[in-house]
């Protein structure tokens, strides 16, 4: 053992001595807490002076995220004998309720647990290492595009892959997302008789950001989609559900629906196969700088607690890290307008790195300035809103403090964001039935959400539309009246206010009636690094960076002005899969 090794094992110990002299009854108890989304339960065995053992017998949180909390969370709290732990960034609702979980068992152990809520003082610990690691092709970034794109130059010859992620779980936004996919011409639509075609979906694509996307790129997303979701369902194993969304700005229904609505099977799958591939993932080790030779990229710098790392990248990098809409500097450098009072639904690690690290290198940006937001969040996380997608399957209206509709509820993000931020409050009410609930699936998907948003007063449920109304203030008579016009717009089949798109369908007179309350918040930042129909990054001179590609929401110029709900998933898929295949062909 080195040295420096020794020392740290010394300095650990002598940290968690600080916590001994808490005396516990041994034995094993169990204790409960609630995450963001669901219930966690530990089970934590004790000596007579020390925490021996600790199992997560059950998770109902965020899948993934939240194994990597509760997998950091009990590791500290063993090394430092402390509940008061560092937990996983990026997941601290997760962190903190492991925590609570643990203390609520130690609570019939007889301990002080004041003795235990002390926070150790760590010192930093240089370095141990450098390190050089020699692979075929380096990727920056475990979220949906850079799994995508790693596992198809595993497929197309590499023999060593290495995916580079900041955080302590994989995912990325994917992780959080509802994971829907836009696909012309997919099986659902033909179990359905929908017509569709990709030009249809090229100029949807084009129309919904105002004809900014380069046409190019959006030609390649539009004939590429439909195979790049058959390729997630027939070679990944992604399941998806016997049903789809109507997204805003949409012509016609196209946008698939992966099993329970959530970007978490996407990840999971990918994640599974990255593994039977070989493919490592390197957690909590971030990329800070590309290592160029003459004219190409040839490499990663990255560091980790313990290492600094030298990747070298035989045939190249794809650079896959997301967006910047958790970057508030950022934002505001491009769009003085998105500051700090809008909250984000993005993951922390969402910070625009991957476009920093590429502009040194010479990179071309566009359409940085067009940020968009998502109408139904949290008003007090920002977090998207999965029971938001009553509205995506038709079933629901928004309306303000008055009880009147406001806005097309199928239009555009960014036209619904805006109209919300005009109304009084600049919060919007989503109004639904039982039958729509039921027909959409969200209180059967996302059980965790719907009690969080009960318990924070955000839902509310009731039997008639006076007593929902009145639970937010919102004016009863008039949503009554809102509520009657609109079942004679879907008696008749036409909304005469708003031009509603899709098929009309009246509420249940008798209830139970729900009401939600949301604000728009952070979703997606449109512009990026520049590629090409290749996935190659292009520099300001208009010529491909020689060894670097780049897939997913750290790209600009594909959705211009404004991402229509469900073209992230294929827009990662179809770039992944184009960078994962190009880095191989390159000369």
């Amino acid at each position: 053992m080195s040295k420096n090794k020794t020392l740290l094992g010394i300095m650990t110990l002598l940290l968690a001595l600080n916590a001994y002299g808490v005396e516990f009854k041994a034995g094993t108890y169990v204790g409960e807490a609630k995450g963001y989304r669901g219930d966690i339960k530990a089970q934590v065995t004790v000596s007579k002076d020390r925490i021996e053992n600790i199992e997560i017998v059950k998770n109902g949180d965020t899948p993934i995220l939240s194994d990597a909390a509760a997998k950091k969370v009990t590791e500290n709290i063993l090394k430092y004998q402390t509940l008061r732990v560092d937990g996983a960034a990026g997941a601290t609702s997760s962190s903190r309720a492991v925590e609570r979980a643990v203390k609520n068992a130690l609570k019939n152990s007889g301990a002080d647990l004041s003795k235990l809520n002390k926070r150790v003082k760590t010192e930093k610990v240089a370095k141990l290492k450098q390190e050089t690691v020699n692979e075929d092709v380096v990727v920056i970034g475990a979220g949906g595009a850079g799994l995508v794109a790693a596992i198809e130059a595993k497929l197309n010859g590499a023999k060593n892959v290495a995916v580079l992620e900041k955080m302590a779980f994989a995912g990325g936004n994917t992780l959080i997302s509802g994971g829907e996919y836009a696909a012309p011409n997919n099986w659902i639509q033909e179990k359905k008789g929908i017509q569709d075609s990709k030009d249809i979906f090229y100029n949807d694509i084009l129309k919904g950001g105002d004809n900014e996307g380069d046409p190019k790129l959006v030609r390649v997303l539009a004939d590429n989609a439909l195979d790049g979701a058959k390729w997630l369902r027939d070679y990944i194993d992604v399941t998806f559900e016997d049903r789809q969304l109507f997204f805003g700005g949409h012509s016609v229904e196209r946008s698939l629906v992966p099993k329970d609505a959530t970007g978490v099977e996407m990840i999971k799958k990918l994640l599974a196969k990255a593994d039977e591939l070989g493919i490592k993932v390197y957690y909590e080790t971030p990329a800070t700088e590309l290592i160029v030779d003459k004219d190409r990229v040839v490499g990663v710098k990255a560091e980790s607690a313990t290492t600094d790392y030298t990747f070298n990248a035989k045939n190249g990098v794809i650079i896959a890290s997301g967006g910047f809409g958790s970057n508030v500097q950022m934002r505001m450098k491009y769009n003085k307008d998105i500051d700090d009072s809008i909250l984000s639904t993005n993951t922390v690690g969402i910070t625009g790195d991957g476009i920093v690290m590429a502009e040194k290198v010479g990179a071309k940006l566009e359409d940085m300035q067009f940020i968009q937001t998502y109408p139904t969040c949290d008003p007090i996380s920002g977090a998207l809103l999965y029971f938001g997608d009553v509205r995506l399957a038709g079933g629901s209206i928004l309306v303000n403090q008055e009880g009147k509709r406001f806005v097309e509820e199928l239009q555009r993000r960014d036209v619904i964001s805006m109209a919300i931020k005009s109304q009084p409050g600049s919060v919007a009410y989503q109004f639904c039935d039982q039958a729509q609930v039921d027909n959409s699936g969200v209180a059967e998907h996302h059980k965790g959400e719907v009690e969080y948003l009960f318990n924070n007063k955000l839902l509310v449920k009731a039997n008639t539309i006076k007593e929902a109304a009145d639970f937010f203030g919102i004016d009863a008579k008039e949503l009554e009246k809102t509520v009657d016009k609109y079942n004679e717009y879907a008696k008749n089949g036409k909304d005469l206010e708003f031009n509603k798109r899709g098929k009309l369908t009246p509420f249940d007179k008798n209830g139970p009636f729900y009401i939600m309350k949301a604000v728009p918040a952070v979703h997606h930042t449109m512009g990026g690094l520049k590629i090409d129909e290749n996935a190659r990054v292009i520099n300001q001179n208009g010529e491909p960076i020689k060894g670097l590609y780049a897939a997913g929401e750290v790209t600009g110029d594909i959705h211009g002005t404004n991402r229509l709900g469900s073209d992230a998933i294929a827009d990662i898929t179809v770039f992944g899969k184009i960078a994962g295949k190009n880095v191989m062909q390159e000369n």
